[in-house]
């Protein structure tokens, strides 16, 4: 499986009061990471709109090993570990440069018409950039 690699600054407006990572911005650093995956292949947010496709999340399942802190240095990494017709489940882990895992998700995506929000297939192209990486 390829791996997708995104490295993060913690910004003060990422915390709490008390400089600790805000449990639900870790689902925003995430969000990032997928969209400039899908970015290395090519694929922008603004075709997918033009062409009323979306990427909505369909489930998270989230665990939090340890806190991140203001100013840390962070890595996302992502990849595809389910692809099918309409949806896809990536397996997105935060880590330290020490490569200490602070939070580990498995995320369920899913391609809707965002016209009526109902599920449809992937592009084929799309598709087929997904297939290469896993």
């Amino acid at each position: 499986m390829v791996q997708h690699n995104l490295d993060v600054r913690v910004y003060y407006e990422d915390t709490d009061a008390g400089g600790i990572v805000y449990y639900a911005n870790y689902l925003k650093f995430f969000e990032r990471a997928r969209t400039e995956w899908l970015r290395s292949f090519g694929i922008e947010q603004d075709f997918l709109l033009e062409h009323s496709i979306g990427f909505v999340v369909k489930r998270v399942e989230m665990d939090n090993h340890a806190p991140a802190r203001f100013n840390q240095l962070l890595r996302i990494q992502s990849e595809i570990v389910e692809l099918k017709r309409a949806s896809l489940v990536f397996k997105q882990i935060i880590i330290t440069p020490d490569e200490r895992c602070l939070v580990s998700a498995l995320i369920r995506v899913a391609c809707v018409n965002l016209s009526n929000m109902k599920p449809q297939v992937i592009p084929e192209k799309i598709l087929g950039e997904f297939s290469s990486v896993i």
